[in-house]
């Protein structure tokens, strides 16, 4: 499989990067494209730490997108094991199969005249138990064996325990997987794979020193206006910088829950329905649910909301 006929052309230079990413709506920086370009070309993971809701996992739907490969996500938790990561063998297919070599036993012995006879038939149906078509691909080796490559998103690995964390490390070194009873299974083409982190525990140092490191953290208030643009019609230039504005202002104040980038996107969408030109006090109020999905916050941010109103809409 040669670097020409994989879906990673595109994959050329850091300001390519960018362009694609915006062509399917998400707004880069130079930091995210760069990371995605030393990522690709040195064939190492990149880890992204960084508060829920800034886009972690939107970056690696995008890439997928933008390269026109497959993604493959494995949601971490805990106890998550390699079996539910890696592969599982089909058993219902072994149990048809050995039904069906039950009723055939017959034939299958004729003219095995000594035990030893018998049990070297018998053997080689066993192998067939735990071939490959037996076995049941989860994420990480289905994103392995992508022709074109694929993008591999491992989401949220800090909910993992440390001993899954360990086998990652082994799995993503040489993107490579043994399976005892079938032996090595190379990656065809090694998948982009990108490990997002919300920092509920520390990491270990030898999965951070196998990734690049990109830190997201929410956008700044042009660029949260330039992601609503390019996934919302219709917004005017009054309007967004209002309602970004407003946004960023919730995410100074001491609440349980930042509203989230898509958040941010879906209040515009809702404003676009109410026939909003225009924040004001009442809008706001009666659609403050879409932002902060916590009823605290709610009661938290009300005292602040006609100041917050006041602040994004005067000239």
């Amino acid at each position: 499989m040669t670097q020409d006929s994989t879906g990673y052309e595109a994959l050329t230079s850091i300001e390519a990067i960018t362009s694609g990413l915006g062509s399917v709506g998400y707004i880069s920086t130079r930091e995210i494209s760069t990371a995605i370009y030393l990522a690709h070309h040195l064939r190492k993971p990149v880890l992204i730490e960084g508060p829920a809701g800034v886009g972690k996992t939107d970056l690696a739907a995008s890439m997928a997108r933008f390269l026109d490969v497959p993604m493959t996500r494995l949601q971490c938790y805990e106890g998550l094991d390699e079996g539910k990561a890696l592969y599982e063998w089909k058993y219902g297919k072994q149990l048809l199969y050995t039904q069906l070599l039950k009723e055939k036993l017959g034939e299958v012995m004729e003219g095995a005249a000594t035990l030893d006879a018998a049990f070297t038939k018998l053997t080689g149906f066993e192998d067939l138990f735990f071939s490959e078509s037996f076995l049941e691909p989860r994420p990480l080796l289905t994103a392995m064996q992508q022709d074109r490559g694929s993008v591999l998103l491992i989401d949220e690995i800090d909910k993992s325990d440390e001993e899954f964390e360990a086998y990652l490390l082994e799995v993503l070194s040489d993107y490579q997987v043994t399976v005892p009873e079938i032996g090595t299974i190379r990656a065809n083409v090694p998948p982009l794979v990108v490990l997002t982190s919300n920092n509920i525990r520390e990491l270990g140092d030898a999965l951070k020193r196998r990734c690049l490191h990109l830190h997201i953290d929410f956008p700044e208030a042009e660029r949260e206006r330039q992601i609503v643009r390019a996934r919302v019609d219709g917004v005017s230039d009054d309007l967004l910088k209002q309602l970004v504005g407003f946004v960023q202002g919730l995410r100074d104040l001491d609440i349980r829950k930042r509203p989230s980038i898509s958040e941010t996107v879906d209040w515009a969408r809702t404003l676009l329905l109410m026939h909003a030109s225009e924040l004001d006090e009442e809008l706001v109020r009666s659609t403050l649910n879409v932002l902060l999905k916590h009823e605290s916050d709610i009661a938290a941010v009300d005292r602040d909301l006609p100041k917050l109103t006041r602040e994004v809409t005067r000239v």
